[in-house]
């Protein structure tokens, strides 16, 4: 594929057609292969270069700033050169935008206003938060815009290819490149979820509640644990945890388990008491989580109605640091 070119729609259309019945398409069926860059090396741009290089495409130039993104793109794209944002453009047909999501705004409005963006070329961005909108300013240079987000954690390592395989992604663009961003994201390993405009903020946030919110979650229970004096917490919580999580992905709320499920008011005002004695930082989040489980509990009927509300009293009580609660704020008796 030459640098000023458009992208080949029908090569898009016959791609789409034959990865839908093996979902590895014969090498010898694959589109215009096209030069990939990376604006942005941090952990998620590298890994998606990478991976479309193991589908024949060719990164050709990476961005980076920082000690750690020269390394990471060394390791993950050897041989691709670092180069300023703006010569990245000037080298690629496919560039992918991998920066904050706060600072993808203002790099799409500098590449344009400098006319570092190319009519035909593809600006793609990973972000959750944004669909192509964001793109705007690249658009009316001529660029085809494209919002692929994989619902994937990044290491900064070679795993993260390997994890691609068979990973969701965001997919948000113009009707008419839906089957070239479509196409991209199944060459990448990944399977492709239409995320209208719209929704994006809505769906990025379902993301960091699961995910994000899991990690610190399961990082304070290692810490109360070892406090506790469990040598290995990790094994302790692994298959706990990965029970948890495939009964909730099979079953939802009726996966519910615990104290607040059942409505052990006395086990959980136990609980908000020692938490304020060993890791007062904690409580908070505590009790946000307990208040939403009884929540759901008491919705589809696993916490009976009349041990709810001494528990709903425990948990309102622990969030004021009241008398009976274990707290501190409000008096002890």
């Amino acid at each position: 594929m030459t640098r000023n070119r458009p992208v080949p729609r029908a090569d898009w259309n016959g791609r789409r057609r034959r990865v839908n019945a093996s979902h590895q398409p014969d090498p010898r069926d694959r589109p215009a292969r096209l030069t990939v860059g990376v604006v942005g090396a941090g952990r998620v741009g590298p890994a998606l270069a990478a991976s479309l290089q193991l589908a024949g495409h060719r990164p050709v130039a990476a961005s980076g700033v920082s000690d750690t993104s020269v390394r990471r793109a060394a390791a993950m794209l050897p041989d691709v050169p670092l180069v300023p944002p703006a010569e990245v453009l000037d080298r690629a047909d496919l560039v992918l935008l991998t920066v904050p999501d706060d600072a993808l705004p203002g790099l799409v409005e500098g590449l344009a206003e400098t006319g570092a963006v190319r009519p035909g070329q593809l600006l793609v961005h990973t972000s959750g938060r944004y669909g192509t909108k964001v793109l705007e300013p690249a658009l009316r240079a001529g660029a085809l815009p494209l919002a692929l987000h994989p619902a994937m954690t990044f290491t900064g390592t070679a795993v993260d290819v390997q994890r691609l395989a068979g990973c969701s992604f965001g997919v948000t663009a113009p009707e008419e490149l839906r089957l070239a961003a479509e196409a991209l994201v199944i060459e990448m390993g990944g399977e492709p979820e239409w995320i209208a405009e719209e929704n994006r903020p809505l769906y990025h946030a379902a993301l960091a509640l699961g995910a994000n919110h899991l990690v610190t979650l399961v990082a304070e229970s290692m810490e109360l644990l070892r406090d506790a004096g469990v040598a290995a917490p990790d094994r302790m919580l692994g298959p706990l945890l990965g029970a948890a999580l495939d009964n909730a992905l099979r079953s939802g709320d009726a996966a519910l388990t615990g104290p607040v499920a059942r409505g052990d008011a006395g086990t959980v005002a136990a609980h908000v008491a020692e938490l304020r004695k060993h890791a007062p930082q904690t409580v908070a989040g505590y009790l946000a989580m307990a208040r939403a489980t009884a929540d759901r509990a008491l919705a589809h009927g696993l916490l009976k109605p009349e041990l709810a509300e001494d528990l709903l009293g425990v948990l309102a009580n622990g969030a004021q640091g009241a008398p009976g609660s274990g707290g501190t704020e409000g008096g002890t008796r």
